[in-house]
Parts: structure tokens; C-alpha cells; sequence
């Protein structure tokens, strides 16, 4: 139950103590879905390229129907839509282990997968839509500006983490068990913690947008400093999908793939911790510069990484991406909220956390099919590349705060 506002009051016992366990392993089976899908096509048909193909189908289908989803839930509230959504995602991947191991066509298992990605509940956008709606509603005005900073620095670490965790989960139980039981796995979180964050009082503070009327225009979304934002937050899905990728392809030379999941989490070591500490910067360090600073770091870490021979060397670089990665994704969804138009936050966190899970598919599938045609060197180059997205955007970003900054634009 929510509790009644007081000054003093922190966010935990504002949201209610079971609010935060809840809606982080909810947002598991999202980050589970891509590697999931890829790995038991695999293992259960023989093609790396029709499990690549279908990873990137999940992406097709987030990109597609996520950002309806957070339309339909800034319309009718997330309650509405959350219940419904959920439990068809969680039939659908209940039911792909059983069509992948059929006789059934390769265009319905593409089908199915696309279907998934479209029913991918929302769950990290719709928590920072409801946590801001806690910060303006409850908090006194003096408070929210930290509590807002130190909110999105834990939900972006969130992210990292189980963005982390999910591929690791995915790895453990296809290797210890068998590939379907990641996917049944990631069904029955779904039927569980999605329903519950659905139904969790939270939900109340957003029951729908404002009337029509007062409601921003559908175009505001396409303005050049949300867009760029989305552009940038694409960059860090690409190299989370690059990345996982090629690492797997280089532990496979190194005779040990089954490690790469366990290399991959020092990243999200780094990252999570950087993503919390970075509420405590000051603020002369403006947002918009601690996107380039520390995706400067990143791009650096990541042409190490292209250039990295052994698994000691992997691991230092990944520990330093991983600095890089987790303030990047603060800047990138904080200037996503800010900017996000009236009455449409939950459309513009879905936008952004979809533009994460269309880079991972993309680039798994991309990298996947490098890495068995031009070999494991060519492929690590590929986080280098997702890096510099993320650091042009960050320039493109500063340069549009500038023209809107000038004397001309502003008598425009």
C-alpha cells in the first residue's frame, strides 16, 4: 500500500518495500528474451543464422509494438495494459519450446518470435514512470531533484544489471539443464512478477495520461533532442548485443564458451556500481557532459577490446567498459524523462527501452554472422563501432543544446 506523503518521507517507503524487489525481477525476462530465443533455436533446429535471424525478430517486434504499448498505457494506465500484455507474453514463450521442437516451419517459428517481442512487457520504463510520478506527487519540491537524480542513477543500474544477469541466467540453465528450460523459465517470471507489478499499488499513481486536449502531440516525439537521445541509447543496445557476441565467439577459440557469460558480468560490476555513485556528481558536471565523458571511456575500453588477445587482457577492458557504460545510461534516460512531452513519459521510456533490446537483437545477429564468416577478430571490432554511435550522439546532443542556447535561436 502506498503510504501517505510526509516531507521527510524516502522513495522505498513511499513505493512500498516490496516495490523495488518487484519491479526488478520483472524487467528480468526482458532482458532473457533476445539471448533466450537465439540459444534454443540453436540448440533445437542446427542454424546459428535462422537462431540469429529470430533473436533479431524479438527486436523487430519491440521495436514495432513497444512504444503502442507505452502509448496505450499513457492513455488508458498501466494497469490496463500491463495484465493483458503480460500474460499473452508469457503464454507465447510458454509455447515456443513446444513449436521450435515441432515439425512446425521456420516462418512460424519467425512468427513466434516476433510475436514475443511485440508482447514484451515494459516493465523498466512503466518503473520510471511511476517513480517520477511518486517523486512530483509526494515529495516536496525541495527534495526532488535529488531524489529524481539518485531514482534514475538506480533504475539505470537496474537496467545494466539484468541486462547482465538475464544472458547469464540464460547460459547457466541451457548448460546445466537444457535451452528450454531459460525460455519456460523467463515465461513462468512473467506469469509471476509482471502480474504482480501490474497489480502493485504503484500502478494507481498512473491511471492514464491527461484529457486529449492538454495531452502533447504524437510529433513532439520526433523532436531532434529526444531523437537524439533514442539514437544514443540505440548505440549502448548495439554494443550490449556486440559485445556478449563476440566475447562468446572469443571464449569459444579459448576452448571455454561457457565462461563467457561469468567474463561478461565484470562489466555489469562496474557499470552498476558507477550507474548508483553517479546521483553523488556535482552539478557543474551537467548531464548532457557526463554522456560524452563516460562514453568517451566506453569507445576507448571498446577499441581496446577489439584489439585484446587474451582472456586476462578481455577481462581488464571489460572492467573498463563497464566504467564507461553505467553513467552513460543515467545521462541518457534522465535526458529522456526531461525531455519526454506532456502525458507521454511512459511512451518515451518505452521508446528508449525498447531502442536498447532492438540493438541488442540486431547486433547479436549481425556479429554472430561475422564471427562465423570473417573470424572472432572482426567481430570484436563491432563494440568499437556501437561506442562511436554513442559518443557522436552525445556531440549531436551538445551541439542542438548550443543552437538552442544562441542569441539567434532564442529571438527566433
Amino acid at each position: 500500500m502506498l503510504q501517505e506523503r510526509r516531507a521527510d518521507a524516502s522513495l522505498v517507503s513511499l513505493a512500498g518495500r516490496w516495490y523495488f524487489p518487484i519491479a526488478f525481477v520483472a524487467r528480468l525476462p526482458f532482458a532473457m528474451m533476445v539471448v533466450g530465443v537465439l540459444t534454443l533455436v540453436v540448440a533445437s533446429r542446427d542454424s546459428v543464422a535462422l537462431g540469429g535471424v529470430n533473436s533479431a525478430f524479438v527486436g523487430i517486434g519491440s521495436a514495432v509494438f513497444g512504444p503502442l504499448v507505452g502509448a496505450a498505457a499513457d492513455r488508458f494506465g498501466q494497469r490496463a495494459v500491463l495484465v493483458p500484455v503480460g500474460l499473452a507474453n508469457a503464454v507465447l514463450l510458454g509455447v515456443l519450446p513446444l513449436v521450435v521442437a515441432s515439425t512446425a516451419p521456420d516462418l512460424a517459428v519467425l512468427a513466434m518470435s516476433f510475436l514475443i517481442g511485440a508482447t514484451a512487457p515494459q516493465v523498466a520504463p512503466m518503473s520510471r514512470t511511476r517513480l517520477v510520478a511518486i517523486i512530483r506527487q509526494r515529495m516536496s519540491p525541495g527534495r526532488r531533484e535529488k531524489v529524481f537524480s539518485g531514482t534514475m542513477a538506480y533504475e539505470s543500474a537496474a537496467d545494466e544489471t539484468v541486462f547482465i544477469i538475464g544472458p547469464f541466467l540464460v547460459g547457466l540453465l541451457a548448460s546445466a539443464i537444457a535451452p528450454w528450460v531459460a525460455v519456460a523459465g523467463a515465461s513462468a517470471l512473467t506469469f509471476v512478477f509482471v502480474t504482480a507489478f501490474a497489480l502493485h499499488p504503484t500502478g494507481a499513481l498512473v491511471v492514464g495520461g491527461p484529457a486529449q486536449e492538454t495531452r502533447a502531440p504524437a510529433r513532439q516525439l520526433l523532436r531532434p533532442r529526444l531523437l537524439v537521445v533514442v539514437v544514443g541509447i540505440l548505440g549502448i543496445g548495439l554494443f550490449f548485443g556486440s559485445t556478449l557476441t563476440s566475447l562468446t565467439a572469443f571464449m569459444e577459440e579459448h576452448g571455454e564458451a561457457s565462461q563467457a557469460g561469468l567474463l561478461y558480468g565484470v562489466m555489469g560490476i562496474g557499470s552498476a556500481a558507477l550507474a548508483l555513485g553517479s546521483a553523488a556528481f556535482p552539478r557543474s558536471f551537467g548531464v548532457a557532459w557526463r554522456w560524452l565523458v563516460f562514453g568517451v571511456v566506453l569507445l576507448g575500453g571498446a577499441i581496446a577490446f577489439g584489439r585484446a588477445d587474451s582472456v586476462g587482457a578481455v577481462v581488464l577492458v571489460l572492467g573498463v567498459m563497464g566504467i564507461g557504460i553505467g553513467p552513460t545510461l543515467v545521462a541518457q534516460y534522465s535526458l529522456g524523462s526531461d525531455r519526454s512531452p506532456v502525458g507521454r513519459s511512459a511512451t518515451t521510456m518505452t521508446i528508449l527501452g525498447s531502442a536498447v533490446i532492438v540493438g541488442q537483437s540486431v547486433a547479436s545477429a549481425v556479429v554472430g554472422e561475422v564471427a562465423e564468416r570473417a573470424g572472432t577478430g572482426a567481430a570484436m571490432a563491432f563494440p568499437a563501432f556501437a561506442a562511436a554511435l554513442v559518443v557522436v550522439a552525445a556531440v549531436a546532443d551538445l551541439l542542438l543544446a548550443r543552437r538552442e542556447d544562441s542569441p539567434v535561436a532564442a529571438t527566433a
